[in-house]
């Protein structure tokens, strides 16, 4: 059986907590033990965080033109371990392997190629409005992160995070979801073999209450970056409260996809589908309200169906499978509780809504058929809260401020669709929703140099570009006065 260790000061090392027996981590798609994770306490991140503090001392005096030379480094070994990175995401987080080779893992490069680049495009900023006297602002590392990332997008997010951080020339002291731990494994092994100083990444395996905690709560870690649940998040703010940390976090998503009857429409309605399904609606950007003009509505829903029976749970190492298994049994216990609660509550389940049979080992798995819902209304709890699962609603709406109205009725914020072909409509509908993101006429559609990130119970902060140079770096203002008279 696989065993899983830390990765402190360049070194894999059992836990601290040498009475623990580790985690038990699950393969989705069979609901087999296939490998062992160090359950690992606060002693370990305090090991981690000595570690992460000596490299600090030195990796903050290198050049922008060393630490882009590493990260492509690290970049370059991603793309040459990209075979075995995507099987392994595909084994450990369930979804499709031909997901993993084409997104998460190409992606996870990319990170770290493109903050190599926007670390060398940076610039200070000067000031001068009076002779003899001149102000400049430089930016510094702040020292270590603490980076806490999700179990939907393991390596894709976990180098979202580490990028940016050693890119402005912190360290880190991560925590990866104790669910999807093997990506961020193999990314230690491929940061072990590069030039990278020892001690810069650290990653120290286990619960969210033993190592997250200890993480968010020491006092030697200035910087929190956490993507994951809101309900997490208030735990985290609390912790950090104590000690004024900078905070980013990315939290939850009830995306809105707004269909008016103007729009292209099969585009609309394929576009939908793969927003709807893609990663089993485990991507908190997927879009779970779909609110269609009641004119098209009845011919939507119809054909919306008929293209989601066609994404069938299947063997997520297969080329051809298009949605695998959900994360965990406790995750699909969740989803089911929801499709039962719209039942309930007097909806129609009018695809999917159940567990599908394979009559091999995979029946021991965590699928859930693609559930497509209606009849519902809008404040009831299947449409409010986040099921994060391949389960979706589909309500209706006649005005152009309806459907802003039933949009903008949610406590998340993070990202919006909007189906239209009128460029005015596009820009008065857009503006007027709540959200982080709006897509128009597309979904999922990325810039890295752009903001990333909600408003509400979405989050706090923004990612991406400028906006994770600044987040992992203080701001300081320096006034240099050369001229004794005007002292």
């Amino acid at each position: 059986m696989l065993r899983i260790l830390n990765f402190i000061n360049g070194e894999f090392l059992e836990s601290c907590e040498i009475s623990s027996s580790g985690l038990e981590v699950f393969e989705p798609a069979t609901g087999s033990v296939y490998a062992i994770l160090e359950d690992s306490s606060p002693r370990d991140v305090d090991l981690a965080v000595g570690a992460a503090r000596e490299a600090f001392k030195t990796w903050k005096k290198t050049t922008l033109e060393e630490r882009a030379r590493v990260m492509r480094e690290i970049a370059s070994g991603i793309r040459k371990n990209s075979e075995r990175l995507a099987a392994a995401e595909s084994r450990d987080q369930g979804k499709p392997i031909s997901l993993a080779r084409s997104v998460d893992i190409p992606r996870a490069a990319s990170n770290f190629d493109f903050f190599a680049s926007a670390i060398e495009q940076s610039r200070d900023h000067s000031f001068h409005n009076e002779e003899g006297v001149f102000h400049y602002s430089k930016r510094k590392p702040v020292g270590v992160a603490g980076l806490i990332s999700p179990w939907n997008l393991p390596l894709y997010l976990l180098t979202w995070k580490i990028a940016p951080a050693i890119a402005c020339g912190n360290t880190v002291v991560a925590k990866c979801s104790e669910l999807t731990p093997m990506t961020a494994n193999i990314l230690c092994e491929i940061i072990q073999k590069s030039s990278l100083p020892k001690g810069v990444v650290n990653l120290v395996h286990g619960s969210g209450l033993n190592v997250g905690r200890a993480i968010c709560a020491h006092p030697e870690i200035p910087l929190i970056s956490f993507t994951g649940s809101t309900q997490t998040a208030l735990d985290i703010q609390k912790q950090a409260a104590v000690h004024f940390k900078k905070l980013s976090l990315e939290l939850g998503g009830k995306n809105p996809t707004l269909i008016f009857e103007d729009c292209d429409y099969e585009q609309a309605l394929n576009t939908a589908v793969r927003a709807s399904f893609t990663n089993q609606g485990e991507i908190c950007l997927c879009g779970s309200r779909l609110y269609v003009q009641s004119s098209i509505r009845e011919k939507f829903v119809k054909d919306f169906v008929e293209l989601a029976k066609i994404w069938k749970p299947g063997d997520p190492s297969r080329e051809e499978t298009k949605m695998g298994a959900l994360v965990s049994k406790e995750h699909r216990e969740k989803v089911l509780s929801y499709i039962e609660k719209a039942r309930d509550l007097g909806g129609e389940i009018i695809c999917g809504g159940k567990v599908p049979q394979f009559q091999s080992e995979l029946d021991g798995g965590y699928f859930v058929e693609p559930t497509v819902i209606t009849g519902l209304k809008n404040s009831c709890a299947v449409i409010q809260e986040e099921i994060f699962g391949p389960v979706v609603t589909i309500g209706s709406f006649d005005t152009e401020a309806q459907a802003i109205e039933l949009a903008n009725d949610s406590k998340y914020g993070l990202s919006a669709s909007v189906w239209t072909t009128d460029l005015g409509r596009a820009q008065r509908v857009s503006q007027n929703l709540e959200a982080g993101m709006v897509w128009v006429n597309t979904w999922m559609k990325r810039d890295l140099r752009t903001p990333f990130g909600g408003v509400k119970a979405s989050g706090v902060g923004r990612e991406g570009g400028e906006y994770s140079l600044e987040f992992y770096t203080e701001e300081q203002n320096i006034t240099l006065c050369w001229d004794p008279v005007l002292q």
